[in-house]
């Protein structure tokens, strides 16, 4: 019996001495293999038994039941440096009440959950699953960024409607998380980048933003030899915005009409945002119809669509401007051109444009995009989101990376 228990316990250190059932819960008896240990002072062996200590962990459960280890530490005295000390077992950390395996478990179904719910499924306390949080970190921090070349940086709401904003630094490249840094203070970001390195800072060829300013400052004052590029989905969201207010006054101006004009104009405006922003290829043909709709009611609307779709899907003009470029070049004179046609029509667009022109022209260099980093932060918000929202910084930057750098496959 005490093989067959040993052997389902698989734990390749220790032995089961015995056995006892209450219930639901087996509690097994294990002590290690060896009658050594080595002595962590001078690195002799020692026989010296000086003491036995036993403790009880949690450990995987069998079947249908908890299983709890009884477990022996044995402490031995050092006969050459007269030290006491505790024998080493690698599968269980210092003064902890459960294995490294049973924390590795409860982390993987924190990965996809939230604390209070883990907690409460595994018989824990939320400080347990924090505790445990914090063990497994330290096998994945810091994190590794000696690879970095393409950096991008955008930012998420921590708490929705405090203004409460964290920074997204994303490597491109592996399309990985490698940090989060808790505000939006330039300092703040600084402090964290340098953490990195002199060596990392010098290798990174471009980084990524948005149109703010202040990362671009950032990014000239520390990486010297990095190419600042606008992301083209941000200068889409640009054009977006602009668009969508079009919308919003033409139906405001509709008002003002008389009782058939208005019906018409106000009725196809209402409640279709998302028809004439999303790429007129990918409507359905209910939509394309609403569209049809919306563009005999309002020539403005219809102008402005027209150039929105060629900026960014190429569906009425067969291009666009970022995906069919075929040399920097083309692409430059292809966006110069599209700025003075929509100028009239996108004058807040257009305007920011030309502050931020070179880095948006960036993009027909190396084509680089922060796509991975869009999809980086909507799993962002997802985890936000399964943990009720969190107020605690270190909670999410812990949860937040342990979803792209920790491999429960690769577990101890």
């Amino acid at each position: 019996m005490k093989r067959v228990l040993t052997e389902l316990l698989n734990l390749s250190e220790v032995v089961v001495e015995s056995s006892l059932q209450e219930g639901k819960t087996l509690i097994l008896s294990v002590t290690k293999k060896t009658k050594t240990a080595v002595c962590p002072q001078c690195g002799k062996e020692s026989h010296h038994l000086h003491q036995n200590q036993n403790y009880l962990i949690k450990d995987l459960p069998m079947g249908d039941k908890e299983v709890i280890l009884n477990i022996n530490r044995r402490r031995f005295k050092c006969k050459k440096c007269r030290k006491t000390f505790n024998e080493e077992l690698d599968f269980v950390g210092v003064r902890r009440k459960y294995t490294h395996r049973y924390a590795e478990n409860v982390i993987k179904q924190l990965i996809n959950s939230d604390v209070s719910n883990v907690a409460k499924n595994n018989g824990l306390s939320e400080e347990e699953v924090y505790s445990m949080l914090e063990d497994i970190v330290k096998d994945i921090l810091p994190i590794n960024v000696s690879n970095l070349r393409r950096l991008g940086i955008d930012e998420i709401s921590l708490v929705k409607g405090q203004g409460k904003f964290i920074v997204v630094l994303v490597d491109i490249d592996s399309g990985k998380l490698i940090g989060l840094v808790k505000e939006r203070k330039q300092v703040v970001i600084e402090n964290v980048m340098k953490m990195w390195g002199e060596e990392v800072l010098e290798q990174i060829e471009e980084v990524s933003i948005d149109m703010t300013g202040n990362y671009k400052n950032l990014v000239e004052k520390i990486c010297s030899n990095a190419v600042v590029t606008v992301d083209r989905f941000h200068v889409t969201k640009l054009i977006h915005e602009e668009l969508n207010q079009a919308r919003i006054a033409e139906k405001k101006a509709a008002l003002e009409l008389n009782i058939e004009s208005r019906e018409k104009v106000f009725d196809s405006l209402k409640g279709n945002k998302y028809t004439i922003l999303k790429a007129e290829e990918n409507l359905t043909d209910k939509q394309k119809i609403k569209l049809d709709i919306i563009r005999e009611a309002s020539p403005l609307i219809a102008t402005m669509h027209s150039f929105k779709e060629e900026f960014t899907c190429g569906t009425l003009r067969e291009r666009n401007l970022f995906d069919t470029s075929e040399d920097p070049g083309t692409g430059i004179l292809g966006l110069l051109d599209w700025l003075e046609k929509a100028e009239p029509y996108y004058q807040k667009s257009v305007n920011t444009i030309k502050r931020w022109f070179g880095e948006v022209a960036g993009y027909f260099d190396n084509k680089t995009t922060n796509g991975v980093v869009e999809g980086i932060n909507n799993k962002l918000k997802l985890i936000k989101r399964s943990g009720f929202g969190f107020k605690n910084f270190r909670n999410f930057e812990i949860r937040a990376l342990l979803s792209w750098h920790y491999d429960v496959n690769l577990a101890r």
